[in-house]
């Protein structure tokens, strides 16, 4: 078995910057170009199309940073523990602009912050599964301590679009990719990541064309 990479502190957060730019580049421009339009009395009849473009893109920005703030950050929440309404919240935002719908089974409970995070980025891989549109439910079951989180999720077969594993998931997941982990890979890496650290065994894949993605405690645990 490959031996799992360690990053440094400073290459972690690096990378997660790298990554949280990455997602709000394209939304920001977006505001940014809206504006210059707005501003060029040149261009007054595109002044309706601009303000529908600088209100999505500030949409985006917002559920892409609350979510980011939630499974990256340190998060504003008091204490150590996560209430799981707070996830919803963010994460309900977050389906807003993407195409699948999500299916939320998950009890109030409060979740330590290092599963909550664990929770809330297997929630974004799960996202990725159906680019094109379906569903992703979101499931917490068992004891508290010894929570299983579950995600599955099918595309819309009006899309004829496969379901899928994102590319390198897998391996990204494990801690052993074996062309290492730069910025593209980051989050998964750092779900992995998360796993070890909460003692939970991570699976992933496909089962009869629906995609699966479980963390479950450790039998040692």
């Amino acid at each position: 078995m490959a031996d799992v990479i360690e990053l440094n502190a400073t290459d972690l957060a690096a990378m997660l910057c790298s990554r949280v730019c990455h997602d709000l580049i394209n939304p920001i421009g977006a505001i940014g170009n809206g504006l210059e339009v707005l501003s060029d009395p040149s261009q007054a009849e595109m002044a309706e199309g601009a303000r529908d473009l600088i209100a999505s893109a500030a949409k985006q920005s917002r559920a892409k940073l609350e979510f980011a703030r939630l499974a990256y950050g340190a998060s504003s929440t008091a204490g150590t523990d996560i209430d799981t309404r707070e996830c919803e919240r963010v994460a309900r935002l977050f389906f807003e602009i993407e195409k699948a719908d999500l299916d939320w089974q998950v009890p109030l409970i409060l979740l330590p912050k290092l599963k909550a995070k664990l929770f809330m980025n297997m929630l974004l891989i799960a996202a990725g599964s159906v680019p094109r549109g379906g569903t992703v439910m979101a499931r917490i079951s068992g004891e508290a301590g010894r929570e299983s989180f579950e995600f599955n999720s099918s595309s819309d077969p009006e899309k004829r679009q496969k379901t899928l594993v994102p590319s390198g998931a897998a391996e990204l997941l494990s801690g052993a990719p074996p062309e290492g982990v730069d910025a593209r890979g980051i989050q998964p890496f750092y779900t992995g990541l998360l796993s070890r650290m909460t003692g939970m065994d991570v699976k992933i894949g496909l089962e009869d064309e629906r995609f699966v993605f479980t963390a479950k405690p450790q039998a040692n645990d």
